[in-house]
This record gives structure tokens, sequence and C-alpha cells, in this order.
């Protein structure tokens, strides 16, 4: 009987958020490549928004649904692995992505950066040096909660003076607005201690989600 295939340790998820990637092995993004050369070890990795999984032939197809399940389960762990470490210029790439994804490309910030853990904001934009800080607090949260703090501040830079309803139209465009500002209240007291009325022009939980009143 041959040896069941091992799963290499290292696997590639390239700059997909763990959120981002399949999770089912039978999503059409999975493109199972098999090879006779390849007779003992499994390895995956993200390839144009794809995820490619290189096994062995010949393999039962329970066999390889279990393998691709595991492969998926590496890829998630690296990618939360990888979000946790991700630098200040890992956040330009970001936030210049979801510029041109949802304010055409109108807010380019001076700088974007990472800061130690405040207990009353999240973030902070300066619109006049165009500098944006991040707290660590959220390198933690999932992919989309960032994303929405990100673009929430970048509407800053395009909509100055506030939160006006202006403001908030352009943050709207992001379509899971929605779904991180409950995160965000859901999670307050463990994201932010404390948190109520933010110096300096920071985002506490009240800033970060608009009030439903006139």
């Amino acid at each position: 009987m041959s040896p069941t295939p091992q799963p290499e340790s290292d696997v590639d998820q390239g700059s997909v958020p763990a959120d981002g990637l399949p999770t089912s092995p039978d999503d059409p993004r999975i493109e199972v490549r098999r090879s006779r050369r390849r007779t003992r070890t499994v390895s995956a990795r993200v390839e144009d928004g794809a995820v490619v999984v290189l096994m062995p032939a010949g393999l039962p197809r329970a066999e390889e649904r279990r393998l691709v399940a595991d492969m998926l389960s590496r890829l998630r762990r690296s990618a939360r692995r990888s979000g946790a470490r991700a630098s200040d210029e890992d956040l330009m790439r970001r936030a210049a992505s979801l510029s041109d994804r949802w304010m055409d490309g109108r807010a380019r910030p001076g700088s974007i950066r990472w800061v130690p853990a405040m207990t009353t904001r999240w973030a902070s934009c300066s619109p006049a040096s165009g500098e944006i800080r991040v707290s660590e607090a959220l390198r933690e949260v999932p992919a989309y909660v960032l994303d929405y703090v990100v673009v929430h501040e970048l509407a800053h830079l395009v909509v100055p003076g506030g939160h006006t309803p202006d403001f908030w139209e352009v943050v709207r465009r992001y379509p899971r607005t929605e779904r991180a500002m409950g995160f965000l209240e859901a999670h307050s007291r463990t994201l932010a201690p404390g948190s109520g009325g933010a110096a300096d022009g920071g985002e506490a939980v009240g800033d970060l989600v608009q009030d439903d009143g006139p």
C-alpha cells in the first residue's frame, strides 16, 4: 500500500486575507493539480485569487477532499499569522487598494502606520498632513473590520470636516460597513477599554459607528 501523502509545512497564501480564502473543498476557486512525479507530499498556494493544491495523482476522491480541506485550513492559519505581522508598508498598500476600489483613487494618505494600542481610540487621521494612524489593537480583528476602519480614515481625506452626511456616503461605498460596525460595537470593551470621546481627531467606537438618528 502506498504511503499516505503528507502536507508540506509550507503554504503560501500570498496577500489574500484569511476571510478571503475558500473554506470548502468544493469551492470553484480551488484548482487541484495532480502529478505522478509527486508521491508523498501535498502543497498549496494562491495564484491570481485561486487556491492551487498540488498532490500526487491517483488518489481516491475522498482522500483528495480530505487533503484539500487540510490545506485550506493551513492557508487560513498562515494568512492570520501574516495579518498579525503586517508592516506599515502592507498597511499603505492596503489603503491604496481600498482607495482605488471604493473611492476612485481619490484618497492618497501621506502615511499610514501602526501605533501602540490606545485606550480611547482605534485610529486617527490628520487631513492637513494626510497622516493616518491605526491602533495595534486592530491587528487581530477580521480583515473586513480593518478594511472598514482604513476606509473610514481615508474618507476623512476625501471629505474633511467631520462625520457629515457626505462623509458617510463615501464610507458606505464599502459594502461591509454595517457588519464591521456591528463587530466594533460588540467588541468595543475588549478592543478599546474605556472608549468614549477621542482626543486629537481620533476615532472611538462612537465615531466609527453611524448614528441612525437625525
